[in-house]
């Protein structure tokens, strides 16, 4: 019976040992094989690309001695002073709310 105790020990050794190996070889092909599984890829938007094959046609007139397009910043939105000012009432209004909610509590 002893002898077979031991021999279970020297098993369950084993396989710990043969477990602590395992997660070493592991961790070193996922280093190998770096984090880009992990990494999501992201979309560029129409614009931006847009902005991007202007300026390499941009890049490659310049070499070519061609006429240089002006590449177009990007056009914000202006909001309208009207707009503005409804914004900043309702905004004036919620911290008067939220103010008055402290005075209470």
């Amino acid at each position: 019976m002893d002898n077979l105790t031991s021999v279970v020990k020297d098993l369950e050794q084993e396989r710990n040992r043969l477990s602590v190996q395992l997660e070493g070889l592991n961790r070193a092909l996922s280093v190998l094989h770096g984090t880009s599984n992990n990494r999501t890829r992201r979309t560029i938007s129409v614009a931006g690309r847009a902005r991007i094959v202007a300026a390499q046609r941009a890049r490659r007139a310049k070499i070519k001695g061609h006429k240089v397009v002006s590449i177009s910043a990007r056009k914000r939105r202006k909001i309208s002073p009207a707009a503005r000012k409804r914004i900043v009432a309702a905004q004036k209004a919620r911290w008067a709310k939220w103010r008055k909610a402290q005075k209470k509590a």
